[in-house]
């Protein structure tokens, strides 16, 4: 049997584009001679549509599609995922199943439900679906499939939350091979992780397991596709390409081993997480754009790191011609920050303009004189100066057409560093998912060729320059201390107690966490955040905003 996996990257709700992209690849691996061709996980209406399931418009959308795609299927299967009606609605439970549809002869002929519903992190399963508690097969030409979606085959160690496996009941049917079609978002240390997983299952069943991911952002949740084959073994036989649409070809011999009918990849050595979030940064940025309907981004450019760094990656995924960096020097600002800016844009073409906001800042302090009169300069004054930059941006983008790229990065999102509606805003944030030392790392990543970013704004003391010679460590502990405890914090859960017996200060501990847990007011109100990390801020971080916890 030879079998296609088509690795592609779907725009939720856009049924025309998502089915006539799979109308293509099918195309394709019939032209090729495939028997079956197998696509990501919800791939029919996108993933994650989230509410978007709750319109019956949505869902019956799905099915036309599905039927589409069925009627080109007249010589060649696929396996397509798509949201499904629970039939047996009237014995309670959830409106749909996530289902997959396995198609030949011109109709549906299998549709095979998902079990192991994930409700964890960014995942939300449970609030739509309805788990299956039956399981079967699918035979075709001559080979039984076990087919399974996603979180089925991700488990390899008994779990109390989940009853029954499927595949321990599928291998009472003796299947000939595995295939899991899924939509895995992307985190710089996913790939590893997934490569042991399904290989510990391909070995633990004594099954080949082909392995189907999508590729592409979706707002904040990016995929990476990296879709995988395995032998009955456990070892890796082929590793699809990250960050990019690829479709695959492989013969399934009757001896149970995978031959590819391209050159196999399989990395001796794994990308570097800095490599790896450069990547998703890229993806992430260029799917917002291009799935919104937007081409031109507008940031704010400082001459620091976080603002360069931004505005290099747009550069990189838009094209610099569609990249307006805007220098908003204040009466604090100094002049190589200036002269920082103006060689970022020089090195990477983009356009920019000039924008004193001295004047303005001037004549909001002078419109609250009576109010402020008498009170020392403080926090007020300076957000002021934030507050004006952002007006001036925004602006641009309503008479220009411009997105705004927030450049604040997680350290700063953590412990409420930034001002609301100030440095704050932005239509999507590119680097609150970055803690500040992995900003230098990748500051040093894009310039592993030639300078892009001037060695000045990485080199000099961060600075929101919004007093005289004020540095970000007069108010913060160094980065390298801070990220560290955020990371012990925000990704591993430890409490103060836990973090401190690390070895760490316990007042700087206890500090750094009390920013955190007081900072989730300015937290709800930031844009979405281009999730690269295994914990983001966002929907993968719900915490209450007047709640009281003492970690």
């Amino acid at each position: 049997m030879k079998i296609a996996l088509a690795q592609l990257n779907y725009h939720i709700g856009n049924f025309e584009a998502n089915t006539n992209k799979i109308l293509s690849a099918i195309n394709n691996a019939r032209n090729a001679g495939a028997d079956v061709m197998v696509f990501a996980e919800l791939c029919i209406g996108g993933y994650p549509a989230r509410d978007f399931l709750e319109f019956k418009e949505f869902i019956d959308l799905c099915e036309q599609s599905a039927q589409q795609i069925a009627a080109a299927c007249t010589d060649i299967a696929c396996v397509i995922g798509i949201p499904t009606p629970n039939k047996r609605k009237n014995k309670g439970g959830k409106d749909l199943h996530n289902s997959a549809y396995f198609i030949y002869d011109g109709k549906v002929q299998q549709i095979v439900n998902k079990a192991l519903l994930p409700n964890y992190d960014v995942f939300d399963e449970y609030r739509y679906f309805e788990p299956e508690t039956e399981f079967a097969c699918v035979d075709y030409k001559g080979k039984r499939i076990a087919l399974t979606i996603c979180e089925d085959l991700w488990n390899t160690i008994e779990n109390p939350l989940y009853i029954t496996r499927p595949m321990d009941v599928l291998m009472e049917q003796k299947p000939d091979v595995m295939i899991n079609i899924a939509a895995s978002p992307f985190a710089y240390n996913h790939d590893e992780e997934r490569i042991a997983i399904l290989g510990d299952n391909a070995k633990r069943y004594g099954l080949p397991l082909f392995y189907v991911n999508q590729v592409g952002a979706q707002t904040e949740i990016i995929f990476d596709g990296g879709s995988l084959v395995f032998d009955k073994n456990g070892s890796l036989v082929d590793e699809m390409p990250y960050f990019e649409e690829a479709i695959t070809y492989y013969t399934l011999n009757d001896d149970a081993t995978v031959t590819p009918q391209q050159p196999a990849t399989v990395m001796d050595e794994r990308q570097s997480d800095i490599e790896q979030i450069h990547q998703g940064l890229l993806l992430g940025i260029r799917d917002y754009f291009y799935k919104s309907g937007f081409k031109q981004a507008i940031l704010g450019l400082s001459g620091g790191i976080d603002s360069a760094v931004v505005c290099a990656l747009a550069a990189e995924a838009l094209g610099a011609e569609n990249v307006m960096a805007v220098l908003l020097p204040s009466k604090y600002s100094t002049g190589h920050s200036i002269k920082d800016a103006e060689d970022l844009v020089k090195n990477l073409g983009c356009k920019s303009e000039l924008v004193e906001i001295k004047s303005i800042t001037d004549a909001f302090e002078t419109a609250l004189h009576p109010q402020f009169e008498g009170l020392p300069f403080n926090i007020a004054e300076e957000n002021l100066q934030a507050r004006s930059r952002a007006v001036v941006l925004m602006a641009m983008c309503n008479k220009f057409g411009y997105i705004l790229l927030n450049t604040s990065n997680k350290s700063e999102a953590a412990v409420g560093y930034g001002t609301l509606y100030g440095d704050m805003c932005g239509g999507i944030s590119v680097l609150g998912d970055v803690y500040k030392t992995q900003v230098y790392q990748l500051a040093n990543y894009i310039n592993r060729n030639t300078e892009i970013i001037p060695q000045n704004s990485i080199v000099k003391p961060p600075s929101a320059e919004l007093r005289p010679d004020q540095k970000d460590s007069d108010s913060l502990p160094e980065y390298d201390m801070l990220d560290t405890i955020l990371m012990q914090y925000v990704e591993n859960r430890l409490s103060s107690e836990e973090i401190i017996a690390l070895g760490y200060d316990e007042a700087v501990v206890r500090r750094v966490i009390k920013l955190v847990n007081t900072a989730e007011h300015k937290r709800y109100q930031t844009p979405p955040i281009l999730r690269v990390s295994p914990k983001a801020f966002g929907m993968g971080r719900r915490m209450p905003i007047v709640g009281k916890y003492l970690s």
